[in-house]
C-alpha cells in the first residue's frame, strides 16, 4: 500500500485519527497537507514531519476554507490524489427537551456534514481532470444505528454514509473513488466532551484511553487512531481501485452483535418452559 508520489489532504489532521493518518501517509511516501484549526500543534507537526508536510488553517464549516486548502495542494504539490474528510467533533448534544436548535446546532451540521460535502465537491473538481483519485470520509457506527452518539451527530454521520454512496455514482466514471470509514470506540479526545484541554493534554487523554479495555467488543482493547489510519491507507492506495461507494466498519466487532452466552447449567429458559409444559402434560 504505497502512496509514493501521491498528494493527500487530511482534515482534522492535527490530532486523533487524523494525526495518526497523517503519520501513516507520510510513512507510505505521500505529501500531506494537514487541514485543521489547531494552529500551534499544526505548525509544530509541519516542522516535525519535514518537507513533505504542510499545515493549512482550515475550518471545514466554511466552504471557502476547504476550497483554499484544495487549491494549495495543487499549487504546492502539483495536484491532489487523496482527500480524507476526517474533521469532526461531538457537537450539540442533550436530550430533546434541552436540545437547542441554534448557532451551535448549525455549526455542528456544518462541520459534520457540510464540510464533508465541500471536501468531496472541491477534491473532485481537481481530481477529475487529473484522471481520478480517492475521497475518504469519516462516518461512525453511530450513523448505522441509534444509541451510539448524540442525536445530531448520529444523523449527520448517517448522512455522510449516504452521501458517500450517492456521490460515488456520479464520480465513478471520472475514476474517483468515494468511500467512508465507520469507527467504533477509538481512543480520541472526542470522548472528553466540551473541555478546554490544550493539545498536549488531549494527547495525554488519548494515551490513557488506549489503555482501557471495553467490555462490549469481541476484540478486548480500545481502538487506536492507527486502526483508522491503516484503513484510510488501504482506501487511499492503488490496492483499492475497484472499491467505491462503501462504508467500512472498524470497530473491534462492536456492531457484530451480542454474543450468546450459554446458561450455566446448559438449560436455556426456553428449554425450561418446554420441559415444564411437557412434565405437566405427562402428569
Amino acid at each position: 500500500m504505497d502512496l509514493e508520489n501521491k498528494v493527500a489532504i487530511v482534515t482534522g489532521g492535527a490530532s486523533g485519527m487524523g494525526l495518526a493518518t497523517v503519520r501513516r501517509f507520510v510513512e507510505a511516501g505521500a505529501q500531506v497537507i494537514i487541514a485543521d484549526v489547531q494552529d500551534e500543534p499544526g505548525e509544530r507537526l509541519e516542522r516535525e514531519l519535514g518537507n513533505k508536510v504542510r499545515y493549512h488553517h482550515t475550518d471545514v464549516a466554511v466552504e471557502g476554507d476547504v476550497e483554499a486548502v484544495v487549491d494549495r495542494a495543487v499549487a504546492e504539490f502539483g495536484g491532489l490524489d487523496v482527500m480524507f474528510n476526517n474533521a469532526g467533533f461531538g457537537g450539540v448534544g442533550g436530550e430533546l427537551e434541552q436540545l437547542e436548535i441554534a448557532e451551535h446546532y448549525r455549526y455542528t451540521v456544518d462541520v459534520l456534514f457540510t464540510g464533508v460535502l465541500a471536501g468531496i465537491k472541491h477534491a473532485s473538481r481537481v481530481m477529475g481532470p487529473a484522471g481520478g483519485g480517492s475521497i475518504i470520509s469519516t462516518a461512525s457506527v453511530a450513523g448505522l444505528r441509534g444509541g451510539w452518539g448524540p442525536h445530531v451527530y448520529s444523523a449527520m454521520k448517517a448522512a455522510v454514509i449516504n452521501l458517500t454512496k450517492s456521490t460515488s455514482l456520479e464520480l465513478g466514471p471520472s475514476n474517483i473513488r468515494v468511500n467512508a470509514i465507520c469507527p467504533g470506540f477509538i481512543a480520541t479526545a472526542i470522548f472528553a466532551g466540551q473541555t478546554n484541554m490544550n493539545w498536549d493534554q488531549r494527547m495525554e487523554f488519548i494515551a490513557e484511553l488506549e489503555k482501557t479495555e471495553p467490555a462490549n467488543t469481541p476484540i478486548q482493547r480500545a481502538g487506536k487512531g492507527l486502526d483508522i489510519a491503516n484503513m484510510a491507507l488501504f482506501l487511499a492506495s492503488d490496492a483499492s481501485t475497484f472499491i467505491t461507494g462503501q462504508a467500512f466498519v472498524v470497530d473491534g466487532g462492536l456492531t457484530a452483535g451480542t454474543r450468546r452466552v450459554p446458561a450455566p447449567d446448559g438449560v436455556s429458559r426456553f428449554q425450561e418452559i418446554a420441559n415444564r409444559i411437557q412434565e405437566g402434560d405427562d402428569g
